[in-house]
């Protein structure tokens, strides 16, 4: 059977400061880390994962396993992050024959992969309103002619994923280092296309890119927006819920709280009483939401706690943080324009209205604490009360 390659090696510095103390494919999304998303998406597909790791290795090794399901799991570390194009290289010794690429970054649905395993040899893509931000296919019905990477000018609108399939005769191809001195993955295809009829599917169910730290909301916000209702644990009298609810074993949801929209809500939680959580929002295991707390559309991780008279929109709060009493996440500015936030240095447009603070792990804020919107607070960093983080505040 087919084996599959997910490429997990990179440092991922546009996601910091997120990325700062873990992989980004153990970022969790719904709950659920972008890497387990993925491998679950795999089970019966495939006979084998290949996880390329680098950056952190021992943690992806340690919260996957030598199995994942009914997959076996082996792992090869790509010592210097050379380029897609040499993480593929690095497994050619152990390549059967016909194999699949994945992005580790990405969240893909099953029945895109179904749909890309059926032919010889296939990409995935997507069409984009902005193709000079992406990679792109130029096509002729569904078949490739090229991949062209950023074009300036039009050339196509359908994205490249980076989800492949080939088979070991592509190592025939010998890579040369690109522009950016690396070895690229899609000058493999550039090749085949010489020879060989290589298919584009587009995608049906969802591709869900993860490039920076807001794109983790976005990503929640479709995967939560599809749930259905799942309660394991206990909801007190006078517990509102409007929309669908997942709620883990061991959690309580004490009276007065009022859920609007779909929650994911992990394992040991107490939420509440009188908080009012907004749809598409994940609350993670073992969290506190407390009294006047509101908290929408965002991620909370494990362990974190908001414990009273709070604001959290359009933000993720990450693991074994505590918000002080009274701390406000901005999520709007005055002027109404998109939100920028700063991304090594220089200002990104994050395209988005309405986005909040990133906040990461270990961070304690002090009582009414005020972050401006798109600012990051680096781990471990806390701030004194009624402070105002105008620009992001780094360790």
């Amino acid at each position: 059977m087919t084996q599959a390659i997910i490429l997990a090696a990179g440092k991922s510095t546009r996601t910091w400061p997120l990325t700062l103390t873990k992989p980004k494919p153990l970022l969790k999304v719904m709950n659920k880390e972008i890497l387990k998303h993925n491998l679950d998406a795999l089970q019966g597909l495939v006979s084998e994962v290949i996880v390329i790791v680098g950056f952190k290795k021992e943690m992806i090794i340690k919260e996957i396993g030598p199995k994942y399901g009914k997959l076996t799991i082996q792992y090869i570390e790509q010592k210097t992050q050379l380029g897609t194009g040499h993480a593929v290289e690095c497994v050619e010794d152990i390549i059967k024959n016909k194999f699949l690429v994945l992005g580790g970054d990405d969240i893909f649905s099953r029945k895109d992969i179904q749909a890309c395993l059926k032919h010889k040899y296939a990409v995935l893509g997507c069409k984009v309103e902005d193709p000079s931000r992406f990679g792109v296919f130029v096509l002729s019905g569904k078949e490739v002619r090229k991949v062209v990477e950023k074009p300036q000018t039009y050339v196509s609108d359908t994205a490249n994923t980076g989800l492949y399939v080939f088979d070991k005769n592509v190592f025939n191809f010998k890579l040369k280092k690109s522009l950016r001195g690396e070895y690229e993955i899609i000058d493999y295809i550039n090749e085949l296309v010489k020879e060989e009829k290589v298919v584009c599917e587009t995608v049906k169910g969802h591709w869900l890119s993860v490039g920076y730290p807001w794109d983790l909301i976005q990503a929640n916000n479709v995967l939560v927006s599809g749930i259905k209702d799942e309660i394991k644990g206990t909801l007190e009298k006078n517990v509102t819920v409007k929309g669908k609810i997942h709620v883990g074993k061991g959690t309580v949801i004490l009276s007065g709280t009022y859920i609007d929209g779909n929650v994911v809500i992990g394992e040991n939680c107490t939420i509440g009483p009188n908080c009012f959580l907004r749809g598409n929002t994940s609350i993670g295991n073992n969290c506190h939401i407390g009294q006047a707390v509101e908290i929408k559309n965002s991620i909370i991780m494990d362990k974190a706690k908001v414990p009273h008279l709070s604001y959290v929109g359009d933000s993720i709060v990450g693991e074994n943080s505590n918000l002080g009493a009274g701390t406000i996440t901005a999520n709007l500015r005055h002027d109404n324009k998109n939100v920028k936030s700063e991304v090594k240095g220089e200002l990104i447009d994050t395209g988005r209205r309405k986005f909040g603070a990133i906040i990461a792990d270990d961070v304690h804020t002090g009582i009414n604490t005020t972050i401006y919107p798109g600012r990051k607070i680096w781990p471990g960093v806390g701030t004194g009360p009624g402070e105002i983080v105008d620009k992001d505040k780094k360790a």
